[in-house]
């Protein structure tokens, strides 16, 4: 039997915890509630209790009805956990709901250095003849080690991965209901039928992409699209992948220029 002096009460670990970014521009809570039934259409799982920052830097002129607020979001399938640009006053409403104050840190000015120079007599050298330039060097290939997390097992309906500081390589079918998730882009050799999030991290340069693509939520760096009305009509037989356009997702074939 194992000593249980020998066993810690309890352990801290470090842990990865991917949570929705809900940025609001309104603070009326009839308006938000009309947005989140429009978004959802009504399905009591799209987000399905996902984890959720809020941020009201936008709207940080205004009050809120955090009691009206949290009960919302909740009652849409997410659940708030940090508040992001709260303003003070609000803090400890905020912690009575059980929620972070989730500071942003602020990047430091930058510092000027000035160079002082005693006063004495300076004499100017004479100047040099000007160097014949150096011919630029060759372009250069520049290869990034970009690790990869790599499946090979399907993933099943409610099952959920991530490839932190990574890309994200199935070989075998994402099924309706899983959710695969990376900080880079996410490559499916297989049919993909379940949520994919790239860019997890913000990386907007990110893509999707699947040998067939029937999923039920795409995003990149955080902007996504449903396809509630059906699949965009593409090239057969082609692979599919998913990227940015701007503000949006654009849907396109893989198509061989050889």
């Amino acid at each position: 039997m194992q000593n249980s002096l020998t066993r810690k009460p309890i352990e801290i670990k470090i842990s990865t915890v991917v949570a929705v970014a809900i940025s609001l521009h309104e603070a009326s809570i009839p308006v938000l509630a009309a947005a989140l039934e429009e978004m959802t259409a009504g399905s009591p799982d799209f987000f399905d209790d996902e984890f959720a920052v809020i941020d009201v830097e936008a709207i940080a002129d205004q009050s809120l009805d955090w009691d009206a607020l949290i009960p919302l979001f909740k009652a849409n399938g997410l659940n708030p956990v940090a508040v992001r640009h709260a303003n003070e006053q609000d803090h400890a409403a905020l912690r009575s709901h059980g929620l972070s104050i989730d500071v942003v840190n602020k990047p430091r000015s930058e510092v000027e250095t000035t160079l002082s120079v005693p006063a004495a007599e300076v004499v100017a050298p004479e100047p040099e003849p000007e160097p014949t330039p150096a011919p630029l060097p060759e372009p250069q290939i520049i290869i990034r080690n970009n690790p990869a997390l790599v499946i090979d097992t399907p993933v099943r309906g409610g099952q959920r991965i991530y490839a932190k500081g990574a890309d994200l390589i199935i070989t075998a079918v994402v099924n309706p209901g899983a959710e695969v998730i990376a900080d880079g882009s996410i490559h499916v050799y297989a049919p993909l039928r379940g949520r994919a999030l790239a860019g997890a991290t913000g990386n907007t340069e990110a893509r999707i992409f699947a040998l067939t693509m029937e999923p039920e939520l795409v995003s990149i760096a955080g902007i996504y699209r449903t396809f509630e009305n059906g699949f965009p009509d593409l090239a057969a037989n082609h692979p599919v992948q998913v990227r940015l356009n701007g503000d949006s997702i654009e849907v396109s074939s893989v198509k061989s220029t050889g």
